[in-house]
C-alpha cells in the first residue's frame, strides 16, 4: 500500500512509519515538527536523544530500509499544500497521528488550549476535505482516545463506539432497538478535539463515503521497537516531563534514579493502557480491515488492560528503591474511578499483548536507567510540588 503517516515524526508516528515500511508499504511522512518546537518552548526534551526527521529517514535507507518520503506541511494551516500532496501521492491509507497529544498542554492556559483546538480540529477537517476535493478513496485511520468517554464511573463496560438503545414511553413500553453513538464526556480540551474529530469523520463518512477507523487509544507506554533498536539514529523519543511524559515512562525513570514515584492525587484513578508494540499491531490490523465505503466510522478501543495508578506505582516501587509519594494533582479529573471497556477489536486484530508485569516493568526501568545522564531533574515533577511531596499512607 501507499500509506501517508501524518505526525510521522512523533512518539507513535515514527515507529509506525518504520514498521509499515519494513512490511513493504510505501511510506510518506507528513509533519509540521510542532512537537519539537513545543519542547523548545517549554524547555523540555526527550530522555533519549533523537535525530532530526531528515536524519532519521536517511538512516533508515542507509541500513537497508525502504525509502521513506518526508514532507514538512502544517495540515491544520496549509490546506492547499495538503490537498496537492494527497492528489500527487495517491495514498491507499492515511494514518492520522498529527495532533497535539498532551492533555496537560491543552489545559495549561488559553494559548495552548486554543492551539490544541485549532491544530487538532482543523488538521482533521482539512484532511477529510482534501480527500473529497481530490476524489481520493483512502482509508483514514485516526488516533483517538479512550478518554473521550470521560473518567466517571459508569457501572458498565464501555462499548466500542456504539451502543444499542430502546426508547421507553410514559407507560413503560419499549420501542424498537436502534444503534447510537455512545455519549462523549471529554475531560480536557485535548479529549474534546478527539470527540469532535469523530463527529467530523462520521459526517464525511455519511455524506461523502469517506472510509474511516477511529482508534480510541489508552495510555501508550514502551521505549523501543524492533525497528528503532537497529540504529541510534532511529531511536524514538521518551518523554518523562509532567507535560508530555506518560505515566509508565515517568514512573520508570523515577524508579531508575531511585527518586520518589509521584502519584497524582489519591492514585485511585483507573486508566487504560497499551504497549507501543501492540499499537503497531493494531495499526496493521486496521490497515488490513478497512470499513466499506458508505459504512459508519469503525471504532476500536485500542487498549489491552485497565488498572489503577496506585497498583501501577506499587509495582514500580517493588522493583526499585523508590518510595511512593502522593502530590496534588495538576489535572481536573475525578479523584477515583472504575473503568472497563470492550477491546473486541484488538482481539479480532490478533494482537498478542505485552502487558504490565514485573518483567516488562523491569525492562522499562533498565532502559530508562541507561539514559540517566540526560535527565533534567527539574522536569521529573510538576512545578511547585517538590516541597509538597508527602509519603504515601
Amino acid at each position: 500500500m501507499r500509506v501517508m503517516v501524518i505526525g510521522g515524526d512523533g512518539y507513535c508516528g515514527w515507529p509506525t512509519a518504520l514498521r509499515l515500511s519494513r512490511r513493504g508499504h510505501s511510506i510518506g511522512i507528513v509533519d509540521n515538527l510542532s512537537r519539537r518546537r513545543i519542547g523548545l518552548e517549554l524547555g523540555v526534551d526527550s530522555l533519549v536523544p533523537i535525530s532530526s526527521l531528515n536524519e532519521r529517514v536517511a538512516a533508515w535507507s542507509e541500513i537497508g530500509g525502504k525509502r521513506i518520503e518526508a514532507y514538512q506541511i502544517d495540515v491544520a494551516e496549509d490546506f492547499a499544500a495538503l490537498k496537492d500532496l494527497v492528489a500527487v501521492y495517491h495514498p491507499d491509507a492515511i494514518i492520522h497521528f498529527g495532533e497535539q497529544r498532551s492533555v496537560p498542554y491543552s489545559m495549561m492556559d488559553a494559548p495552548t488550549g486554543l492551539y490544541t483546538l485549532r491544530n487538532n480540529l482543523m488538521g482533521t477537517a482539512n484532511l477529510l476535505e482534501a480527500l473529497v476535493q481530490t476524489a481520493t478513496d483512502a482509508h483514514v485511520i485516526h488516533l483517538g482516545s479512550i478518554g473521550v468517554y470521560g473518567y466517571e464511573t459508569v457501572g458498565y463496560e464501555i462499548p466500542e463506539g456504539y451502543q444499542r438503545v430502546r426508547r421507553v414511553d410514559e407507560f413503560g413500553n419499549l420501542g424498537p432497538e436502534h444503534e447510537t453513538l455512545h455519549p462523549f464526556n471529554p475531560v480536557s480540551k485535548y479529549h474534546l478535539t478527539k470527540a469532535l474529530d469523530h463527529i467530523g469523520m462520521a459526517y464525511y463518512a455519511a455524506k461523502h463515503g469517506v472510509r474511516a477507523t477511529d482508534l480510541c487509544q489508552g495510555t501508550v507506554w514502551g521505549a523501543e521497537t524492533e525497528e528503532t533498536r537497529r540504529d541510534p539514529r532511529l531511536a524514538n523519543r521518551f518523554d518523562y516531563d509532567p507535560v508530555y511524559g506518560t505515566v509508565l515512562n515517568r514512573f520508570a525513570l523515577q524508579a531508575a534514579l531511585g527518586e520518589p514515584i509521584s502519584v497524582y492525587g489519591t492514585g485511585e484513578q483507573t486508566r487504560a493502557f497499551i504497549h507501543m508494540d501492540d499499537v503497531l499491531s493494531c495499526i496493521e490490523g486496521a490497515l488490513a480491515a478497512p470499513p466499506d465505503r458508505g459504512n459508519q466510522v469503525k471504532v476500536v478501543n485500542q487498549i489491552t488492560e485497565c488498572m489503577s495508578i496506585n497498583t501501577l506505582a506499587q509495582l514500580f516501587s517493588d522493583l526499585s528503591e523508590s518510595e511512593i509519594r502522593h502530590i496534588p494533582s495538576p489535572r481536573s479529573e475525578p479523584e477515583e474511578n472504575e473503568l472497563t471497556a470492550s477491546n473486541q477489536g484488538v482481539i479480532e486484530f490478533g494482537v498478542q499483548p505485552t502487558l504490565v508485569s514485573r518483567s516488562s516493568v523491569s525492562n522499562l526501568i533498565e532502559f530508562a536507567g541507561h539514559y540517566a545522564d540526560f535527565v533534567d531533574p527539574e522536569q521529573l515533577y510538576p512545578p511547585s510540588t517538590t516541597e509538597q511531596l508527602a509519603p504515601a499512607d
